[in-house]
């Protein structure tokens, strides 16, 4: 019997145990192991604090998406080692493995940043990229009474980039709701040039942070926080004021990955940005957030990976050549705050286009444009997250390639003067 072991049974790992289980030959056994018992509808983070989702909403037990036929062991994981293609638990267990697939995601690491923990930490300091961090910033936001808010993005890469500046759309609408939106200041400040990743984004929704009134402290490298003076500092001698800090911290790899000495500097495992295969041994996937591609991380990008990734291991199962046709697609909606969103597309050619979507030239979703039935499309994707995705479900008209009938590709004048 020839062993698949898949560590990690969050998104990633979850679509690819459903996927392989229906395709792979027989004699192949499926393994996954996470140390966890919760599976975390991750997006849902965004809308908790503003009490748009309930704490319940976002949690599934993991048992729930592992289909019957595949084994789920659950322990924390020590190493793997390559060389003997084994992977070593905590308890003193060892997994061999004929193939293995890597899928275990990011997670913030507020220890990097001088100054970010301590007694100010999920206080007056907030994360809400974690279950927990979300939770207590719901809690927060209850009561608080408006001052400087800052949204602060220590560095890229990180899990879903558009979220930050989600939050702030979102904040802005949540205070106006109340009543208070005039007693708070609403700051962004983020390590890149402007406010969203890609560049024709920034120039094409700028106006939206001039609309709502949102700052922007734009080239901000976080050197430390200090929390008695509610000031965080960057290596060029900026400082930003705050009375409630939202920060995303650096994100990092697995430190298992860091154990096993096959991460970057950031724990992100060296992967090859088309196949999927890792490049540290060929015998090796890697999916999701684990990965060092150039493609956002965010769960449409693992969606799109898994239904590749799942023929290229069926292709070396079979000595056949890979097929190196991801192209770093990635789709998601962002919301704008007063119940309205725009949809992006792109991928590793193509910045953010305009057009229509997900049907060429008909829609019903227009690309790069505010709307109520975009905001409505992301509170439906909670459905198909927990129904289709994880599931290992085709999305009808969605395809893992980007799909350019129906699309601006063409950049204006002023961007390729830009």
């Amino acid at each position: 019997m020839k062993k698949l072991l898949i560590l990690g049974a969050g998104t990633a790992g979850t679509m690819m145990a459903n996927h392989l289980l229906k395709e792979l030959p027989e004699g192949w056994k499926i393994t996954i192991v996470d140390k966890e018992e919760t599976h975390y509808y991750q997006p849902g983070y965004l809308f908790l604090p503003f009490d748009i989702y309930k704490p319940e909403q976002v949690v599934q037990p993991i048992d729930k998406y592992i289909p019957s036929g595949v084994e789920l062991v659950r322990a924390p994981i020590n190493r793997i080692d390559k060389a003997a293609n084994e992977v070593r638990l905590e308890n003193g267990e060892v997994l061999p493995y004929d193939l293995l697939i890597i899928a275990t995601g990011t997670d913030i690491a507020p220890h990097e940043i001088e100054g970010l923990l301590g007694d100010h930490w999920q206080r007056d300091v907030f994360d809400f990229y974690t279950y927990e961090g979300a939770c207590n910033l719901r809690e927060k936001l209850m009561s608080w009474p408006g001052g400087k808010m800052v949204v602060h993005i220590a560095e890229m890469p990180i899990k879903c980039p558009v979220a930050p500046l989600e939050f702030a759309f979102l904040a802005d609408s949540f205070f106006k709701n109340k009543g208070m939106r005039d007693e708070v200041e609403l700051t962004f400040v983020t390590p890149m040039d402007g406010a969203f990743t890609k560049p024709r984004a920034s120039k094409e929704l700028s106006y939206l942070l001039d609309q709502k009134n949102i700052n922007i402290v734009s080239n901000f490298n976080i050197e430390r926080v200090d929390g008695e003076e509610g000031k965080i500092y960057d290596y060029g001698g900026k400082e930003v004021a705050y009375d409630l800090l939202v920060t995303v911290p650096t994100n990092m790899g697995d430190p298992m990955i860091e154990r096993s000495g096959l991460g970057d500097d950031l724990n992100f495992v060296p992967t090859n940005k088309n196949t999927l295969q890792s490049l540290v041994s060929d015998n090796i996937f890697v999916i999701g957030d684990a990965t060092n591609v150039p493609a956002s991380k965010a769960g449409s990008v693992a969606h799109f990976e898994a239904e590749i990734l799942t023929q290229n291991i069926l292709d070396y199962i079979n000595g056949q050549p890979l097929s190196g046709s991801f192209d770093g697609h990635a789709n998601c909606f962002v919301e704008t705050g007063n119940g309205k969103a725009l949809l992006i597309d792109f991928n590793y050619e193509h910045e953010p286009v305009t057009g229509t979507f997900p049907i060429p030239g008909v829609g019903p979703l227009r690309l790069l444009k505010e709307s109520r039935v975009n905001h409505w499309g992301k509170l439906a994707f909670r459905w198909v997250y927990w129904n289709m995705l994880i599931t290992g479900r085709h999305i009808p008209f969605i395809s893992s390639a980007m799909d350019t009938a129906g699309k601006d590709l063409t950049p204006k004048p002023e961007e390729v003067n830009a």
